[in-house]
C-alpha cells in the first residue's frame, strides 16, 4: 500500500505541472489551517491577505482538486459573490458615465476662504453671525448650516422674551427706550457702574454713563442719564426695572421735567426686559471680557468705540439682518465684490469686517 502511494506521488511530480501543484496544495492547506486555528467563536473572516494568497495558489491546482481542498468556501459565499458580480455588470451597463456624486454642489473655494478668514479674525462669531455678515456684505446666498459644515471640516482653531413686550414694541416703536445698570471691575479691582440706554425698536445704543463710586444716588443717576442722551432727543416712554436706584425723588422729578413716561417691567422676571439684558451679555462676552481698563475715563472711551461698532457695523439676527443704524433709516452699503475687498478693523482690532476696497 505504501509503495502504491509513493508511485502515485512520483507520477504526480514527474508531470509537467506536478511539482507546482503539490507545493501550491501544501501551501493552500497550510494557510487554511492558520485561518481555522484563529481564536474566534464564529466562522473566521478572511482578510485581504488571505483572499489574495488562497486565490493565487488555487490557480496552480487541478479543477478537480479544488473541490477537495476548498472547504472554507460555503455556498452562501459563492451566491453573494455571484450577486455582487451581477450588480456590477448592470451598473456598468446602464449607469451614467458621469461618476460625480449627485446632489447640490458645495460652496466655492472663495466662499470657504471668506468663511475661514472671518472666523479667524473674529473667533467669537457664531455660524449665524458669520453667514449674515458675508451674505449682507457680498450679496451671497449663504446659510448658517453651510457655514457650520465649512467650519467643522476646514477650520482649525489657533488655540487649545416676553411676547407681551413684543406686541407692546409694535405699538410704541420709535418712542421707547430701555435703561439699566451693570457693574464691572477695573484693573485695580475698583467697581464701576455703567448706565446703558438702548432704543428698543432699532436695538441702537443711545449712550453710556460711567460712575466710579460704589454708591449711587438720584443726583448721580440724573447726571449719567443726561451724559448718555445729550446728543439725541428723548423719547416718550422709558422702560426700567424695579431696582431701588430708579425710585429716587431726583430721578422721578427729572422724568417729569423731561416729559417721559416710565414703564416698569414685571418684578423678578428678567425676560420681561429682554433686549437690554441681552445687550449686557453681548458687551461682556464680546468686549469687556477681552480687555482691561484703568479708570472711568478709560472705560468711557472704550465703550464709545464699541458703541460706534455696535450701531454701524454689527448686524443683528432679529433685524433680519441689519445694523441698528440701518434699522433706524440709514441706507445699507453696496454689495462687495469677493475679489476686491479689504478688512476693516473695529475696537482696536478686536473685530474685523469686510468692506469694499
Amino acid at each position: 500500500m505504501v509503495f502504491t502511494h509513493l508511485a502515485l506521488l512520483l507520477s504526480t511530480l514527474l508531470r509537467h505541472d506536478g511539482m507546482k501543484a503539490v507545493m501550491a496544495e501544501n501551501l493552500l492547506l497550510r494557510q487554511q489551517l492558520l485561518v481555522l486555528t484563529r481564536s474566534r467563536k464564529r466562522a473566521p473572516n478572511l482578510s485581504s491577505f488571505d483572499r489574495f494568497f488562497l486565490g493565487l495558489w488555487s490557480t496552480f491546482l487541478n479543477p478537480r482538486r479544488i473541490k477537495r481542498v476548498a472547504f472554507l468556501i460555503r455556498p452562501s459565499t459563492l451566491l453573494k459573490f455571484h450577486q455582487a458580480l451581477v450588480k456590477r455588470k448592470y451598473r456598468l451597463l446602464y449607469s451614467s458615465p458621469n461618476r460625480k456624486k449627485p446632489g447640490p454642489k458645495g460652496p466655492s473655494r472663495k466662499v470657504i476662504e471668506l468663511v475661514l478668514e472671518m472666523k479667524r479674525r473674529n473667533p467669537n462669531f457664531g455660524c449665524t453671525k458669520i453667514a449674515e455678515h458675508l451674505a449682507k456684505t457680498f450679496a451671497l446666498s449663504l446659510d448658517k448650516d453651510v457655514v457650520r459644515r465649512i467650519l467643522a471640516t476646514c477650520y482649525q482653531p489657533e488655540w487649545d422674551g416676553g411676547p407681551s413686550w413684543l406686541s407692546f414694541l409694535g405699538q410704541t416703536k420709535d418712542s421707547l427706550w430701555s435703561i439699566d445698570f451693570f457693574r464691572c471691575e477695573s484693573l485695580r479691582l475698583k467697581t464701576h457702574w455703567v448706565l446703558v440706554v438702548m432704543d428698543q425698536c432699532t436695538r441702537r445704543i443711545i449712550g453710556f454713563g460711567v460712575h466710579p463710586a460704589p454708591a449711587m444716588d438720584g443726583r448721580a443717576l440724573c447726571r449719567l442719564f443726561h451724559q448718555a442722551t445729550s446728543r439725541t432727543v428723548v423719547p416718550h416712554c422709558l422702560s426700567s426695572d424695579h431696582d431701588p436706584i430708579f425710585r429716587f425723588h431726583q430721578w422721578q422729578a427729572n422724568l417729569r421735567i423731561l416729559g417721559i413716561h416710565e414703564i416698569k417691567t414685571i418684578p423678578c422676571v428678567p425676560v420681561s426686559h429682554p433686549f437690554i439684558e441681552r445687550l449686557f451679555g453681548t458687551i461682556r462676552r464680546e468686549f469687556l471680557d477681552h480687555l482691561l481698563f484703568w479708570n472711568a475715563s478709560d472705560l468711557e472711551r472704550k465703550l464709545d468705540v464699541f458703541k460706534e461698532y455696535y450701531n454701524s457695523s454689527r448686524i443683528h439676527q432679529s433685524l433680519s439682518p441689519q445694523t441698528p443704524e440701518e434699522a433706524a433709516g440709514k441706507d445699507p452699503p453696496p454689495s462687495v465684490d469677493p475679489r476686491h475687498f479689504v478688512w476693516q478693523s473695529h475696537c482696536r482690532g478686536l473685530f474685523q469686517t469686510p468692506i469694499a476696497a
